[in-house]
């Protein structure tokens, strides 16, 4: 078996604007999910799903993957999570990778 945790995290927020690199308690909000999925032993990868290239540095320096961007398609308000983990999957598939279980986790969760 082999298990993904996705970071789901665009950077287009309309609400709170860059929301998951905001510092919460000294470190971007997107940190905390990182390390509680690394910590947890649950995943062989955890990766960040994002069209932004400042979110997904930021996420590469706290120890997730970014082996690609999302894109535009699903990088819109309309998009759904669903659809962002199909694409995800579908990358990493291109790639010859595949997983037994995938995770979807919110950046800001």
């Amino acid at each position: 078996m082999s298990a993904l945790a996705i970071i789901l995290a665009r950077g287009g927020s309309k609400r709170i604007p860059r929301k998951n690199i905001r510092a919460f308690h000294g470190r971007p909000i997107i940190s905390y999910p990182i390390a509680a999925s690394r910590e947890s032993g649950c995943f062989d990868e955890v990766m960040v799903s994002t069209e932004d290239s400042e979110i997904a540095g930021i996420a590469r320096e706290w120890g997730a993957e970014v082996p690609f961007l999302r894109s535009a398609r699903t990088a819109t308000d309309f998009a759904g999570s669903e659809e962002v983990m199909a694409e995800v999957i579908r990358n990493y598939a291109e790639t010859g990778r595949h997983f037994t279980e995938v995770c979807a986790i919110y950046a800001t969760a």
